[in-house]
């Protein structure tokens, strides 16, 4: 968007733009007419993403600006599988940076149950597996006051709009994608679920139904799911938009927007801590390659001294031949705010039986104050069933739309 010089309106869709000196004016006076619906955003010199500073609409009845609930310029949605503990590769590469997004984007994050049935699962756990992982999102710096957060399946229109997109997806493209190939094998390949051949077509669909999904943050692990949902809406886009959903009684163009994916440039794929060049996983047999949030401080030192290291002499990033090393100065970056820069110059003379302490003291502040919010959420029941049934309810009012336009443009009786 071009630095705006005064006020602009788009009567259609009702969204103003204002220099940052107009909307101070504005706010100095009070004073902020605008249509139902509006959304107000302020240019500002980019950070990270290179996106959008917004700020919150005024109460002219007050005599000084109220903050409301933001109506943002670019919306981001993402969401974890509530399979197994919340680990280090998750926080670090995805959670953490929706903390920073929520503060700059209209953000939806959700816990992504439908996908924890692909694979055999237990019963007993998924419910109380999906609230924990609700929990730690709000223990995490998720502010549900700038962001909504839900279950996935409390929505509908997730698997509705799956299916709708199913009927336009080629069974080849899904046939290609490696996770599918990965997984079915080892589920023995013809026992494998339907499911987890379809799964790229609802996260598709997760992605496509907030209708401005303008970036989705993934791992690079994800970037191929996240290609398959670009190339469905531009099919979708083609097969059923432009004039012939005008012809339907549309507003005719495109029905998605393309989504972008916001990959992070530092720990964007935590590693394994048995294997340098295996993603940290839930599902990896062994608890020892992964640190997970809730794990004792004791249990964190003892994993990070037992995790495989390599025989040579100093610390470095970026050095192919030593896979651990990079990870585990990576996430010491990451957990202890540093710069690269910094992290090199402190640590490049240091032995991994000086590092390693360093590392483990490291995540246990880091976390520690998770580790307590989490108590403090989980204690209150009633407050968390709250803000995933108003989580829920903010998602499904955005979704129902999608659906409509969509249905319309294929030719449904509506």
């Amino acid at each position: 968007m071009a630095h705006a010089t005064g006020l602009i309106l788009s009567s259609s869709s009702r969204l103003l733009t204002l220099s940052l000196s107009s909307l101070y004016s504005l706010q100095n006076a009070h004073q902020l007419p605008l249509p139902p619906g509006s959304l107000v955003s302020a240019t500002a010199p980019a950070d990270f993403s290179d996106t959008q500073t917004l700020f919150p609409f005024l109460d002219s009845d007050a005599s000084a600006p109220t903050r409301l609930p933001l109506l943002l310029l670019k919306r981001v949605v993402s969401g974890v599988q509530p399979t197994g503990s919340i680990h280090l590769g998750n926080y670090l590469g995805a959670i953490k940076n929706w903390v920073t997004l929520q503060d700059t984007y209209e953000t939806l994050f959700f816990i992504v149950d439908l996908h924890a049935i692909t694979l055999p699962y237990d019963v007993q756990e998924l419910r109380k597996a999906t609230r924990d992982t609700a929990a730690l999102y709000l223990a995490c710096g998720v502010d549900i006051s700038k962001a909504s957060v839900f279950v996935q399946s409390h929505v509908r229109a997730h698997v509705e709009l799956m299916w709708l997109l199913s009927s336009s997806t080629p069974i080849g493209w899904l046939q290609k994608m490696t996770q599918f190939k990965e997984k079915s094998r080892k589920e023995g390949g013809e026992n494998a679920s339907v499911s987890l051949l379809t799964y790229p077509v609802l996260m598709a669909a997760d992605i496509l139904l907030y209708k401005v999904s303008d970036f989705v943050p993934v791992g690079e692990d994800q970037k191929q799911h996240l290609e398959l949902a670009r190339d469905l809406a531009q099919r979708v886009n083609y097969l059923y938009g432009g004039r012939k959903w005008k012809k339907l009684g549309g507003r005719g163009g495109s029905i998605f927007k393309i989504p972008e994916p916001l990959i992070p440039q530092v720990g964007a794929r935590v590693m394994s801590l048995t294997d340098g060049l295996s993603k940290m996983s839930k599902s990896a047999p062994s608890d020892q390659s992964r640190i997970n949030l809730l794990d004792s401080k004791d249990l964190i030192a003892d994993k990070i001294k037992r995790c495989k290291t390599d025989s040579f002499a100093g610390l470095e990033f970026d050095n192919a031949e030593r896979p651990e090393c990079n990870n585990l100065l990576s996430v010491y970056q990451i957990v202890s705010g540093k710069t690269k820069e910094e992290v090199m110059e402190e640590c490049k003379d240091m032995s991994w039986g000086t590092f390693k302490p360093l590392l483990a003291d490291a995540v246990i502040e880091h976390l520690s104050p998770i580790q307590v919010r989490y108590e403090e959420i989980t204690a209150e029941s009633a407050y968390l069933d709250k803000v995933l049934s108003e989580g829920a309810d903010r998602a499904t009012e955005i979704a129902e739309s999608t659906i409509h336009n969509l249905k319309q443009a294929m030719g449904f009786y509506l």
